[in-house]
């Protein structure tokens, strides 16, 4: 089944011998550059996906329709020499969530839109989400209604989608919201293994009901919460024996897979555990930018070492003032005192500071930054201090201790414990 996955998703099978997949949730160049490169690197595929609140066809918070990002990726693919045939682009999410202060039937509308265009700019992976309620609605609505709102989002999809290549859907969401809760947690539910099995009953019923008993077919998988979360300033791991009967219930023959969002942050023996128990699609998105934000910060700290400036004219400082003038995307999530809240904007494992980068004003104190560096040989030993990480391949002569190079490998990193968790032992 999980072999099937791959076949399904490519045409073809990886030459390594796949167990599952890692989808990227991101929109940051550097990110992107770096999947691209690391795939290259070992021969895959890769799959990368876009959230409704990021990507849309009102542009969203990057500005990007989803054509556009396709032809974003493109750019980046050809320029490290990657195939794009070897390149799987997936939306997040996709449901009324960036409308859902509007009127259900609006809200809906608007998302019948911005799934077409998904579709039509040959996303392949399309994850279905009409879970939360609009104006005038309870916050989570029944799995019938779900169900409904779910076949009009994808009648609207097989209407745009090409007919040679058409979408595969996952069903299904999770719990708390996507990109991290918003407080400390110390517990968390495992989903029920009759609320899976109802997810799935209920949205075939409303797909043959409707006709698309076909289309149902391409369901691949079913997002389901296993036991893993993050929080600001913590992280719940993944414990098989919890998930144990939640796994139980792919051994049914169904031919699904589940998905598993908010892995960010998981040790690479938990994940290969999730990808054993069945969750064979690992979301992974904050995680890799909050590596990025590291080596950036460590960089900023190894600059005041060897060119120092006024502290007012750190990343650090810069970011700090652009988060505080620009509020919007971080004060409905961090809570506390001033001081608390201000070590979130920078340090949260939600990483909200990644809305961010792509402004002007952060990719100018960056580039600072790096012209402060630019040429400049970086002593092992600042490496130990302040990118301790990333030490051992700069000691070794894995890696060229440049910054270019450092915040690549940074996120990096990343991929390799999530590459050896789905292609396995």
């Amino acid at each position: 089944m999980k072999r099937t996955l791959v076949q399904s998703m490519t045409g073809q099978a990886d030459n390594a011998e796949r167990l599952g997949y890692f989808s990227i949730c991101t929109a940051h160049p550097v990110v992107i550059e770096a999947a691209l490169r690391h795939a290259l690197a070992h021969d895959v595929d890769v799959l990368i996906e876009a959230t409704c609140n990021q990507v849309n066809q009102e542009g969203g918070y990057t500005g990007m329709t989803p054509a556009d990002f396709r032809q974003f990726v493109e750019r980046i693919a050809a320029k490290v020499g990657f195939n794009t045939e070897r390149l799987i682009l997936g939306g997040d999410h996709l449901g009324p969530t960036p409308w859902k202060k509007l009127s259900p039937d609006e809200a809906m509308a608007r998302a019948e839109v911005m799934i077409a265009a998904y579709a039509r700019a040959g996303f392949r992976k399309l994850h279905i989400d009409a879970s939360m309620g609009c104006r005038g609605e309870p916050e989570m609505l029944s799995d019938e209604v779900v169900a409904q709102r779910a076949v009009r989002l994808v009648r609207a999809a097989e209407a745009a989608a090409p007919r040679e290549n058409p979408p595969l859907y996952v069903i299904g969401t999770e719990v708390p919201v996507p990109g991290g809760a918003l407080e400390v947690i110390d517990h968390l539910e495992v989903t029920q293994p009759s609320a899976a099995q109802r997810t799935i009953d209920v949205h075939r019923e409303a797909f043959e009901s409707a006709g698309l008993s076909a289309v149902f077919n391409r369901a691949i998988g079913v997002v389901v919460q296993p036991g893993v979360e993050f929080g600001h300033q913590n992280v719940i791991v993944y414990r098989p024996e919890r998930a144990r009967d939640l796994s139980a219930l792919l051994s049914r023959g169904h031919g699904y897979v589940f998905e598993a969002h908010s892995t960010d942050y998981q040790p690479g023996s938990a994940l290969a555990a999730l990808v054993r128990d069945g969750f064979a699609i690992l979301k992974v998105g904050p995680g890799l930018t909050f590596a990025y934000r590291e080596a950036l910060y460590g960089l900023d700290a190894i600059a005041q070492v060897l060119a120092p400036v006024p502290e007012s004219e750190t990343l650090a400082a810069s970011m700090e003032r652009l988060m505080v003038a620009r509020p919007e995307h971080w004060e409905k999530y961090y809570h506390g005192t001033a001081d608390e809240i201000r070590v979130q904007r920078h340090f949260s494992y939600s990483d909200r500071i990644r809305y961010y980068w792509a402004l002007p004003e952060a990719q100018a104190a960056v580039n600072a930054l790096l012209e402060r560096l630019d040429g400049a040989t970086i002593p092992e030993t600042l490496i130990s201090q302040y990118l301790s990480t990333l030490y051992p391949a700069v000691r070794s002569g894995t890696i060229q201790a440049t910054p270019a190079v450092l915040l690549e490998y940074a996120v990096t990193r990343v991929f390799d414990i999530y590459h050896k968790a789905v292609i396995g032992p």
